[in-house]
Parts: C-alpha cells; structure tokens; sequence
C-alpha cells in the first residue's frame, strides 16, 4: 500500500471547495500536520504553477529540520474536479511523492477526497523515511479543517 485516501462530504460547491485549494494560504489555514506556517506566490490555474510554502518539520517530530522552505508544484489540475501535486525541497533527488484532492459533486455538497500517493518515489527515499510522511489521521483532520475555512470565507 503505497497511496492513501480519506474522503468527507462538505456542505459546499466545488468552486468554493477548489478556491481554497488554488490559494497558498488556503494550503497553509487547512494544514492538520502543523508543518505549514507561511506561503507566498500567486493563486494557483495550471499545471506547472508554483509557490514556496515555509515549513516547521519540527511538528511531526522526526527529523530535526527546523524551518525551511519548500517550493510546491502542481502536477494535475482540472477546475472544480482535481489538483496535485509534489514538493520540492533542500533534499535532492526530490522525493516526489503527490498529494491532492479530487471533488465529486452530490446533492448534500461536495464529496472531497484527498490522498498522498508515494508510490513512485526513488527507491533511495524508500530506505530512508517511513511512509506516509503525513498520516492518514492529518489527512482527515485537514478535510474536517477544509470545511470550516470554506464555510468562513462563505460569510
């Protein structure tokens, strides 16, 4: 099992779903796993699209990395349905794992499904971290925070 996914019905449409999504600090104000703290670049409308998100590695706990910035790049993008994405780093080769979230409208909302995928990353990051890197419980957590934030910039 190299990929995992959470889903959760949020009370939303998908534009307002995926608007938080394309935005920096949009990414910043959902993260459940404490390592996002600042982002800076413009709103995401592509693939190939980046920005920089300043990162604390100290909240998972593993690595003493401190702070450092990551330079975020979208690898899949169809408005109102999906974005992806890997991060690149300090470490080379970068890891390339993929994270992303797919919206399926309902009649209660929007289904959002989000999930990390690694299973084509380098055999070398394989042997040297333990995947996910991101729990299956932060992943949930920031879909429980995604509701709230649209919910919030729906006032």
């Amino acid at each position: 099992m190299e990929r995992v996914e959470v889903a959760r019905m949020i009370p939303a449409s998908a534009s307002e779903i995926f608007a938080v999504l394309t935005d920096p600090q949009g990414h910043v104000e959902i993260d459940a796993s404490g390592m996002l703290m600042d982002a800076s670049g413009g709103g995401v409308t592509g693939v190939g699209d980046r920005f920089v998100v300043h990162m604390d590695r100290e909240a998972l706990g593993d690595f003493p990395m401190g702070k450092y910035d990551v330079e975020v790049v979208i690898t899949r993008f169809s408005l109102d349905e999906e974005i992806a994405w890997t991060v690149e780093g300090v470490a080379r080769p970068y890891v390339r794992h993929i994270y992303g979230y797919r919206l399926e409208p309902a009649s209660e909302g929007t289904r959002v499904v989000s999930y990390y995928d690694w299973s084509e990353i380098p055999e070398e990051w394989k042997a040297r971290l333990t995947f996910p890197v991101v729990p299956e419980s932060a992943l949930k957590g920031t879909l429980g925070i995604l509701e709230r934030v649209v919910r919030r910039r729906g006032r």
